[in-house]
């Protein structure tokens, strides 16, 4: 029943175990100055051991800057970070699991920075609803200062620093974070994006900084890195959120993602099984594979292995990527493999108070 979750896959130039991949988790667990630790070599090594055929890291800030988003956010912005990450890209590849660097910038929906006071933003419309305060924030999200042309420059600039990082780094690829509601998918986001220049309005417009900063990545990185990117409708901010011209706006979008040079496209849902654009329509997963020629990731309670199996058989996604439901179970791959039975998500036991990597994590045993 599934085995489909155990074919290998190639991505780029390199081979995916089984179709199990770890989804990026924000976790406020790095160093006070943006440094990976011990506590985080130990976490991710954990999910290696376990059995994922690959794991996109959390959302790593990119530059000593606007990009950070959270207070013990790890970062990859100068060369101690550099050197930090090293240590835990080895013991992951110790399994033979590919790790692929989440790049974040929140522009204009950061709680926590160590660098500079405010946040930046296409326009100055702060967004919806109230920080997290699992992860440090509380009230709600303060108004940001619009982005100059300047600011876009730095920004597309440390997108492509942050990929030359991870790649000095050890890390397989990088997955550029255009969803959720941080700096990219803000400015696909008709009512946080107000711009009147080449980066507002239409939806090709609120695209092209995404779309600028794919190409100027693999410009960076060349031909054998990895470079993929996480697309979704819902936000941090705002978890019901749609896309305003429904299937129509998916079909743009993944049709232009797909004339890029990425490998691979990442959609996150709240549920991946359900319809993304209103009754009778795809999921967001599915629309990704019909308007898109790439491999497709799908993420949103996906963590009982039959409905992952039918993701996969019927064909909406290509990889599933696991959340809670990896956190729950580290070593997931391994027990769905051997028939044993999985664990419930804790929430209040790994989230709450703060969202910090915790002892009960670490110490669960791991199927191997």
């Amino acid at each position: 029943m599934v085995k489909p979750l155990f074919s290998n896959i190639k991505v780029n130039n390199r081979t995916f175990n089984n179709r199990l991949v770890v989804a990026p988790m924000t976790r406020v667990s790095a160093n006070d100055n943006g440094s990976a630790n011990e506590r985080m070599k130990q976490y991710y090594e954990r999910f290696a051991k376990g059995g994922f055929g690959a794991i996109i890291s959390e959302g790593i800030y990119l530059d000593e800057s606007y990009s950070q988003g959270y207070e013990n956010q790890p970062g990859i912005a100068n060369e101690k970070h550099v050197q930090a990450w090293k240590p835990v890209v080895d013991a992951v590849h110790d399994y033979d699991t590919v790790f692929i660097a989440q790049l974040m910038h929140a522009g204009g929906q950061g709680q926590g920075n160590a660098y500079v006071n405010g946040t930046i933003a296409p326009s100055d419309v702060p967004p919806k609803g109230e920080q997290l305060e699992f992860y440090g924030g509380s009230g709600p999200f303060p108004k940001p200062k619009q982005m100059t042309e300047q600011d876009i420059e730095s920004a597309k600039r440390a997108f492509v620093d942050g990929a030359r990082n991870a790649k000095q780094a050890g890390f397989d690829g990088v997955e550029i974070h255009g969803a959720n509601g941080y700096l990219l998918d803000q400015f696909l986001t008709d009512y946080l994006n107000k711009r009147e220049d080449e980066y507002g309005g239409s939806l090709e417009k609120r695209m092209r900084l995404m779309l600028e900063v794919i190409e100027e990545i693999r410009d960076a990185v060349r031909e054998e890195f990895i470079v993929g990117i996480r697309i979704s409708q819902i936000k941090v901010a705002d978890p019901d959120h749609k896309w305003p011209g429904g299937e129509e706006d998916a079909s743009f979008i993944f049709s232009e993602l797909s004339k890029t040079s990425l490998d691979y496209i990442h959609v996150t849902d709240a549920d991946a099984t359900t319809p993304a654009f209103g009754k009778g329509t795809r999921t967001l997963a599915k629309a990704a594979k019909d308007f898109s020629s790439l491999p497709v990731i799908a993420n949103g309670k996906l963590g009982d292995p039959g409905t992952a199996v039918n993701m996969i058989e019927n064909e909406e996604a290509d990889i599933i990527s696991l959340g809670t439901s990896a956190l729950a179970n580290p070593d997931f791959p391994n027990r769905v493999h051997s028939g044993k039975e999985l664990s419930d998500f804790d929430f209040e036991n790994t989230l709450l108070p703060h969202a910090h990597i915790k002892d009960n994590e670490l110490n669960k045993e791991i199927t191997e």
